[in-house]
């Protein structure tokens, strides 16, 4: 049996939503990091996104958790994650910063790469140029699925 912790890039809506939405499924993706189901793929590029979507007044006033509980949540994130360093030399899609976010994803070795974005999800070349490079793109349900069932 394989006991490598698995790797998943969980991208920044995914988390914001989890922050804002105790009773959403991202929120349960978020309980999962917290009881160390797996093992997070970040880059300086994704915690500075995240950072500044909180920051964000409209953000801020959604926010279910305080901002000590959030400090905690993403010291966490930034300490048993596995950091990966983009470049820029990955261009799959047409947004530069979700190339960066993608390329963190492949760099960090990530199974899955998690995401409500649907310009990732809905372009089928490439969900498939991922797979190619070992990543899965996975909406926030069938990650949930993965993690309940026996293969996960």
């Amino acid at each position: 049996m394989d006991e490598t912790p698995l790797r998943v890039f969980i991208d920044t809506n995914v988390w914001v939503s989890a922050f804002i939405n105790a009773d959403g499924a991202p929120a349960r993706i978020l309980e999962a990091f917290l009881a160390g189901r797996f093992v997070p793929v970040v880059s300086r590029v994704l915690l500075e996104e995240i950072d500044g979507v909180l920051r964000r007044p409209r953000i801020r006033r959604r926010l279910r958790l305080i901002e000590a509980d959030l400090a905690t949540i993403l010291a966490l994130l930034r300490d048993r994650a596995v950091e990966a360093v983009p470049e820029g030399n990955l261009r799959l899609c047409r947004d530069p910063d979700d190339n960066l976010l993608l390329e963190t994803a492949v760099l960090g070795e990530a199974r899955f790469a998690v995401s409500r974005d649907d310009d990732i999800k809905r372009d089928l070349d490439l969900m498939a140029r991922l797979k190619e490079q070992g990543v899965e793109v996975v909406s926030v349900a069938h990650f949930l699925s993965l993690l309940a069932g026996p293969a996960a």
